[in-house]
């Protein structure tokens, strides 16, 4: 009797890695690139002003989101520091970069996918801020992506850096200098 058992659960055990094996995983080839969108922009205050605009709590001029209303966004500006978008009071949210480089009024360099996130892909933000002529600062932005890449993917990033920088920021920074 028990080598009956023995048999027969031998040959469930062979049937089903039959049907298994039959069963294949979806599979799909991703196309692969890479491209960079730089843009700059003069604003009034000195580098450690605008770099403290840009860092810090942003909410009060970034404004795309993983969540419908989301509670906050801010930047951390040290190494190993996050991007970060607070959902709500309970704490969810989600982190969308993490900061490689930060030299208050210098440098701030982030490593995260930002909007693409889900996606097989490499995106570095760098902001560099230099005197300008007055009382201004030159803040360039730089962002580099490499990786899964979909057509138009470079065009949208370029036209939600503009938005970011040009709608946003820069009446921000005009608001706070009046």
């Amino acid at each position: 009797m028990i080598k009956n058992i023995f048999n027969l659960a031998v040959m469930v055990s062979i049937l089903l890695f039959m049907i298994l094996s039959n069963v294949q995983a979806e599979n799909r080839e991703l196309q692969t690139g890479a491209f960079e969108v730089t843009h700059q922009l003069t604003l009034p205050g000195s580098p450690e002003k605008i770099f403290d605009t840009v860092t810090g709590d942003i909410s009060g001029w970034w404004d795309h989101s993983f969540s419908e209303k989301p509670r906050k966004f801010y930047i951390e500006p040290r190494p190993g520091g996050g991007f970060f978008e607070i959902f709500d009071e309970a704490g969810n949210g989600v982190k969308h970069a993490e900061v490689i480089f930060a030299g208050r009024g210098k440098i701030l360099r982030f490593d995260g996918p930002l909007g693409l996130s889900g996606h097989a892909v490499k995106v570095v933000t760098t902001y560099t801020f230099e005197s300008a002529t007055g009382d201004s600062t030159l803040l360039k932005v730089t962002v580099n992506a490499a990786g899964e890449m979909e057509a138009g993917w470079a065009e949208t990033v370029d036209r939600v850096w503009y938005h970011f920088l040009f709608e946003k920021l820069k009446p921000y920074v005009e608001g706070l200098a009046k």
